[in-house]
C-alpha cells in the first residue's frame, strides 16, 4: 500500500487519471515454512506457530486493504481496476516493483533479530521491515543497462507468475 499511496493520492486529487490499473501480486503461500519471519526459538513450525499466524494474517490484512483501496478508485472515478494475487512457494528476499513496463524498484529485505507484542505474548522473531527496504530504481529509457534489468524483471515476475504460483486464498 505504501509503495500506492501516492499515485492513489494523484488519482484522487484529479492529477492523473489512467485509463486502468492492473496489480499483480506475488506472495508466500500460507502453507510453507517461510524464510522470514520466523520464530527464534523454534524455526520451522509451520502454520502452528505463532510467527507464522501473526504474519498470516498480516499478509491478508494488507492484501485486503490494498484491494479495498484500488477498487475505491474504480467506484469513485470510473477508472478500470484489476487486482490478482498469486501465492509463491518460497519466501522472496527482494521486494520487486515493475511499473507500467518502464520502470523496476528493487530493494533487498534485511533480516533483524526483534520482538513484537502480539495477543498477550511477545514474539522473538527474525522478520525484515520491509517498509524500511532501501528501494534501487531501474528506467527503461536510463539506458541498456537499465533497459535490460526492467525487461529481464518482467520476464522473470511473468515466469513465477505462470508456473510455479498458486492461486492465494485469503482468509
Amino acid at each position: 500500500m505504501i509503495a500506492l499511496g501516492e499515485p492513489l493520492r494523484l488519482i484522487h486529487e484529479g492529477s492523473i487519471r489512467p485509463e486502468s490499473v492492473d496489480v499483480r501480486v506475488l506472495m508466500p503461500s500460507r502453507d510453507i515454512n517461510l524464510a522470514f519471519p520466523v520464530s527464534v526459538d523454534a524455526p520451522g513450525d509451520g502454520p502452528e506457530d505463532p510467527v507464522h499466524e501473526r504474519w498470516l494474517q498480516m499478509r491478508n490484512a494488507q492484501a485486503r486493504v490494498l484491494e479495498h483501496n484500488l477498487h475505491a478508485v474504480r467506484a469513485t472515478h470510473g477508472i478500470d481496476v484489476r487486482v490478482r494475487f498469486r501465492a509463491l512457494p518460497f519466501t522472496p528476499p527482494v521486494k520487486l516493483y515493475l511499473l507500467n513496463r518502464e520502470e523496476a524498484l528493487m530493494g533487498y529485505y534485511m533480516l533483524t533479530r526483534r520482538e513484537e507484542e502480539w495477543g498477550s505474548r511477545t514474539l522473538e522473531m527474525y522478520d525484515a521491515l520491509g517498509s524500511q527496504s532501501l528501494l534501487f530504481s531501474f528506467l527503461r529509457r536510463a539506458g541498456h543497462r537499465d533497459a535490460a534489468f526492467v525487461t529481464e524483471s518482467e520476464k522473470w515476475f511473468d515466469a513465477l507468475w505462470e508456473t510455479i504460483t498458486s492461486d492465494l486464498t485469503l482468509s
